[in-house]
């Protein structure tokens, strides 16, 4: 039952929003009493929490399987952000924007998880670009990824509307990967630049 009531105000809560779903609005969802879900959180923040867990794990999930599929360094970062595109294409507002603004301290502890994935994922994408000749040999890999894990935060912290997010989301990659891209890279670029993620 836990399990079901997380999944279900995940979904909830990523169609909806985070503020203005309540347990209420879940017991309801579910057909269960209000009482069975204070069973096993004893707020909305705590299911909240558990929730972007899940997400989390979800999205690393996903992340590894795009990856498992053998695109080229700049597909495969193409492919993850169609991922993206497509699990928030029904929300409205940014969930990233609403944790912060809503629930500051699920957002920090969500932060973490976050900078150490996206961080290693980045990492391993620019090696395996160099490896492919898509970039150049010559970057501070370091740097590149602390660059682009800024640039994606920080259109996710301040931008509300989630379909705003996602486009500057867009122009970021372009950004990213035009930075360190070699001509073989950015003929590349222009390939999948020419299959919009929608």
């Amino acid at each position: 039952m836990k399990e079901k009531i997380i999944n279900k105000a995940k979904d909830m809560f990523l169609r909806l929003g985070f503020k203005s779903i309540t347990m209420d609005d879940i017991a309801g969802e579910m057909c269960i009493s209000k009482k069975t879900i204070y069973k096993y959180f004893a707020n909305k923040e705590l299911l909240i929490q558990e929730s972007t867990q899940v997400l989390h794990k979800e999205v690393h999930e996903i992340i590894t399987e795009i990856i498992s599929r053998d695109y080229n360094a700049i597909e495969e970062n193409f492919q993850i952000r169609k991922m993206f595109a497509d699990m928030f294409k029904s929300t409205d507002t940014s969930p990233i924007y609403q944790l912060k603004k809503h629930y500051p301290e699920v957002y920090e502890k969500a932060l973490e998880y976050q900078v150490q994935e996206c961080e290693s994922c980045f990492t391993q994408n620019i090696e395996k670009g160099i490896a492919q000749g898509l970039y150049r040999k010559e970057i501070n890999i370091d740097v590149y990824v602390k660059l682009y894990y800024a640039l994606i935060f920080t259109i996710n912290e301040n931008t509300r509307s989630e379909r705003e997010a996602a486009a500057l989301e867009m122009e970021a990659l372009e950004y990213h990967t035009r930075a360190m891209a070699t001509e073989k890279g950015i003929a590349e670029l222009e390939k999948n630049l020419l299959n919009p993620i929608t």
